[in-house]
């Protein structure tokens, strides 16, 4: 069975932490769903001006749960988190990740949304470096580096970390796959 991905995202997200997880996500025989705020298309950020557009699959209101996902990626940039921290929706969805214990998996900016849903006290985090007092004063112990794994959470500082963010949720996936198959054996 196709492990399912959520792209939680909204406008202004940085275009290529969006696209580029995505693809390799794709690549890796995973589907993505794009999860926003509305309907339509939304906009990414893209050296300092508006990007590509992408599709928006379903609205967090149309998301009744989770279960029928297996991760969620939660794309940077600076508006897109900021926006979506103050959805309530938006929070509730990455909390419940969290409570299934599927990967989370958020780069720059948008390891806000961990803060604001209360999940990064005492755990181990990365993000982009003008959010790094915000996360400490969360809880979370912040490290610099490409990507960093704690439990079910996976961070990243930038575009550059991008292809290290990727490896670490494919391969946290295909654990959980190895995970479920064993228990299922």
């Amino acid at each position: 069975m196709t492990k399912r991905i959520m792209i939680l995202a909204t406008n202004g997200f940085e275009q290529s932490e969006l696209m580029e997880p995505k693809a390799n996500l794709e690549d890796a025989g995973f589907e993505t769903t794009v999860v926003s705020l509305e309907k339509g298309e939304i906009k990414g950020w893209k050296d300092k001006d508006w990007g590509d557009s992408v599709t928006v699959d379903k609205t967090v209101d149309e998301v009744s749960d989770c279960s029928g996902y297996d991760a969620l990626l939660l794309p940077g940039g600076q508006m897109n988190p900021d926006i979506l921290r103050m959805n309530e929706r938006a929070i509730a969805i990455v909390r419940e990740f969290n409570m299934a214990g599927k990967p989370i998996a958020a780069i720059c900016h948008a390891p806000w949304l961990l803060a604001e849903a209360d999940l990064i006290k005492g755990k181990t985090v990365t993000a982009w470096p003008s959010i790094r007092t915000d996360l400490k004063n969360a809880g979370a112990n912040v490290v610099d580096q490409e990507a960093a794994v704690d439990g079910n959470l996976i961070t990243s500082r930038n575009p550059d970390d991008i292809p290290a963010f990727s490896k670490a949720l494919i391969e946290m996936l295909g654990e959980s796959v190895e995970k479920r198959e064993l228990e299922t054996a």
